[in-house]
């Protein structure tokens, strides 16, 4: 195996952008974990990226796409018969109502407990990166994710997560609250939004001073939604918010926060009338934060970097982020 820093891992996908007028469909490889990989690959972080495959042309036809952008694949797992694919009109949010998820039986999502050996596979890296995506697909995948956590956690690896939630998922009998605090309290950081995390990790909220809706609230309520994970899970000691807000298709406004043992810092404030793909967008964000601490980046140096990466990658098509990293300094 290669020698990398960081291991992504998570579900390999396929989207496809249909423009109904045209008959036609733009053909992208993605999944979140898969953008972290690839953003943090093109800013020149050693990275691997941990799936399953099928042994067929369309598995082998992904592997070389992360490889052309510089993911390290030796470590893919290969087997079943397909790869997940999701349908999504371009330009908008997974979060929409319109994503459709053709995902079921997908290579990944029949992979076993108990199957791979995992601290042979983490080998020696220094990050494991993983997110809430995995243990949304099914009872088996939330203890494959346990599994891996435990190795990494044994071999010493920083471990990240991104609290990402879609209704669409976790279809399985459980919800998030019952499963990913006993796989969050592995983690080192933890990324999402304050209301991700009241939904995974039954953090409070004061929905009474939400209903301002004003910036102010919200970054009092990211320091207090931090202190309580921080606390709640005495591993985690950086947590990261983004707060995201869009009134039209193309409109996005922007900006993060934070948290650690020095209090909040809070990133620069973006709006755009002119997003071309809202897709990995948090995923670049996610990238950003692993980078910027892999570079010894400080509190605001990291948040600074992340919200740029973040807001990039709503002007470029596709799932992966290939903004050069100069050019993200520039937007700081």
């Amino acid at each position: 195996m290669k020698p990398v820093k960081v291991i992504s891992f998570g579900e390999i996908l396929l989207r496809l952008s249909p423009e109904w007028g045209k008959h036609s469909a733009a053909l992208y490889v993605g999944g979140a974990e898969a953008n972290v990989a690839a953003a943090l690959a093109h800013w020149g972080t050693p990275v691997t990226y941990i799936s399953r495959v099928p042994d067929n042309g369309v598995g082998l036809q992904v592997l070389q796409q992360l490889e052309e952008i510089g993911v390290v694949t030796d470590r893919m797992l290969k087997g079943g018969d397909r790869v997940g694919i999701y349908y999504l009109e371009q330009g908008k949010d997974l979060k929409n109502a319109g994503v459709v998820y053709d995902r079921k039986y997908s290579s990944f999502s029949q992979l076993q407990p108990g199957t791979v050996d995992w601290d042979s596979l983490l080998g020696d890296a220094e990050w494991f990166h993983w997110s809430a995506l995995t243990p949304a697909l099914n009872e088996d995948a939330a203890i494959i994710c346990k599994e891996i956590l435990e190795a990494a956690s044994r071999k010493g690896l920083t471990i990240s997560t991104d609290l990402n939630y879609r209704s669409k998922l976790w279809q399985y009998g459980k919800q998030p609250f019952a499963v990913m605090p006993e796989l969050v309290q592995y983690c080192d950081v933890i990324m999402g939004n304050i209301w991700a995390a009241h939904q995974m990790l039954d953090t409070k909220l004061n929905t009474v001073a939400l209903e301002t809706a004003t910036k102010e609230v919200y970054l009092q309520e990211a320091a207090q939604v931090a202190k309580e994970i921080t606390e709640k899970y005495p591993r985690c000691k950086r947590v990261a918010f983004t707060f995201r807000f869009s009134d039209a298709p193309t409109h996005n406004l922007y900006y993060a926060t934070w948290y650690d043992a020095n209090g909040l810092a809070v990133s620069k404030q973006y709006e755009t009338n002119d997003v071309v793909d809202r897709v990995g967008s948090g995923d670049s964000f996610m990238a950003g934060l692993i980078h910027a601490q892999l570079e010894g980046m400080d509190a605001q140096q990291t948040i600074s970097f992340a919200a740029a990466a973040a807001w990039s990658k709503l002007f470029l098509k596709g799932d992966f982020n290939l903004t050069d990293k100069a050019n993200i300094q520039k937007l700081i």
